[in-house]
């Protein structure tokens, strides 16, 4: 989705959005419940959460911190430090697919928010975002919310809007 102005190999060397500090553990990406079925094994474990009337889950993190340190990260489960991400396009979840954009509640409004702590997209800058979320994703991404409101998350400060609904 963000292929105009993130390549592949520029993410897969960063991995940036694939580490969570336990202060930012908000931002592990949501799985729909099936497709967390299908990843889960000894070692990858979900949470199950309901929101909007679905079941979805979140990727469990915790058992990967070894200090009570709120910036010690923990990579994603699907991460490969050679590879990047293993996940395919198919179980890939939404968030990261659109990642560094989220799309949050303020207010009474839902909102198209930029991640400010992406390293690529600071060099690219807010204008390039703001053109690609109004040239269609935005509201691509409004529409998946719709169908999948989970993935809508609260509004941080910080986040600079780039659409509202």
């Amino acid at each position: 989705m963000l292929s105009k102005v993130l390549s592949k190999s520029t993410c897969a060397q960063c991995r940036f959005c694939c580490s969570f500090r336990r202060c930012s553990l908000w931002e592990t990406p949501l799985f729909p419940e099936e497709v967390a079925e299908k990843l889960k094994s000894d070692t990858i474990h979900f949470d199950k959460k309901e929101g909007g009337g679905k079941v979805y889950c979140q990727m469990n993190l915790e058992y990967k911190y070894k200090t009570q340190d709120p910036d010690e990260e923990a990579a994603c489960e699907f991460l490969d430090s050679h590879k990047g991400c293993i996940l395919s396009d198919e179980d890939k979840p939404f968030d990261c697919k659109i990642w560094p954009l989220r799309i949050m509640k303020k207010e009474e409004k839902l909102v198209i928010a930029l991640t400010p702590t992406c390293p690529a997209i600071n060099e690219t800058g807010i204008d390039v975002m703001t053109g690609l979320v109004n040239d269609g994703l935005g509201q691509s991404i409004y529409d998946y919310a719709v169908k999948n409101p989970y993935i809508i998350k609260e509004y941080r400060e910080g986040f600079p809007v780039l659409m509202e609904f």
